[in-house]
């Protein structure tokens, strides 16, 4: 991408403005930041305004600079699905658990009434700026539906998803822990859940957005203790070769509008297919990336929704089964 209005002075490398523009709208997606923030934001890399609408054209993301898409902003996820952290049934809280390189952070849920009755627990995977607080709602969503949620911090490495109040740093923290880095930590967290008197050991079940859904894919390639994974328009591995082992059945949820991702699910259900693994694929109709982080604009209700239950109905088939 080649920007021609920046101010005269400006130095800043054409690619270099590609990839924060591209950053910058993903993590206004993932409802890091509204709308006006965003272009507030882009106008300080670019120079002016004008350079903001040019990028935005040329990556087909104009439609962010219009009324329609600010008044998306704070759409919220209604009451009755979001659970908080002191809701009167669950235990949840962050914990420090045991990782290769040092301690992990995490956000542990369980329901009260368990007690240390075993029960299935699941992973849950954070998207790319860390351990955010939509993913400890989702983590105790988890509980709620009678299962141990561990969500794990893969910023841990750099100090903690905590430490960075601004969601580009937290991004760029994000970015510079290697994947296998965040492969060890995962598995950790399994190690972890295994070791847990009130959890059961053998029905373990991962679920991972955007970033952690590819990081899901990966923790399903390269773990024998998962029974259950699900991806949320995460991107599958390339090469497809990975998934020779998997051993997890898998969920996938995509989005029709979702492209860049979605244009691959052809190839990964054949593969799947190819490789006789136990799998099911969803795409929505009508929506994007993002579809079910309701802190973000391009949260959609009904398929998010629609998303959860068939992914709570995935888990109930795959952990609970005798």
């Amino acid at each position: 991408m080649v920007i021609s209005l920046l101010k005269p002075e400006a130095t800043t490398n054409p690619t270099d403005d590609k990839r924060a523009v591209e950053s910058l709208v993903h993590l206004y997606e993932d409802g890091a930041f509204p709308r006006r923030e965003l272009m507030d934001r882009l106008t300080r890399r670019l120079g002016s305004g004008v350079a903001v609408t040019v990028a935005l054209q040329s990556l087909g993301l104009l439609h962010l600079t219009s009324e329609t898409a600010a008044a998306q902003d704070g759409a919220a996820c209604p009451a009755d699905v979001k659970v908080p952290e002191n809701a009167p049934d669950l235990d949840a809280k962050m914990i420090e658990l045991d990782g290769k390189a040092g301690k992990i952070f995490a956000h542990l849920a369980r329901l009260k009434a368990q007690g240390n009755t075993p029960r299935p627990a699941v992973l849950v995977i954070h998207e790319n700026r860390g351990l955010t607080e939509h993913i400890r709602d989702v983590t105790r969503r988890v509980a709620r539906a009678g299962y141990v949620g561990l969500g794990i911090d893969l910023v841990s490495r750099a100090g903690g998803s905590y430490k960075f109040t601004d969601p580009e740093e937290g991004a760029a923290a994000y970015r510079k822990t290697e994947r296998g880095a965040m492969l060890e930590d995962m598995l950790s967290g399994l190690e972890f859940l295994k070791s847990q008197k009130f959890v059961n050991g053998e029905r373990l079940g991962a679920v991972g957005f955007c970033a952690g859904g590819g990081n899901c894919f990966n923790l399903a390639a390269n773990s024998k203790d998962l029974s259950a994974a699900v991806v949320f328009y995460g991107g599958p591995p390339n090469p497809l070769s990975v998934l020779d082992g998997m051993t997890a059945a898998l969920l996938g949820n995509f989005a029709e509008q979702d492209t860049r991702i979605t244009s691959q699910v052809p190839a990964l259900m054949t593969a799947l297919i190819d490789k006789k693994k136990t799998f099911g694929i969803h795409v929505y109709p009508g929506v994007n990336h993002a579809f079910h982080n309701d802190t973000g604009p391009r949260y959609q209700h009904a398929a998010a929704c629609n998303a959860w239950s068939n992914t709570l109905d995935f888990f109930q088939q795959h952990l609970r089964k005798a």
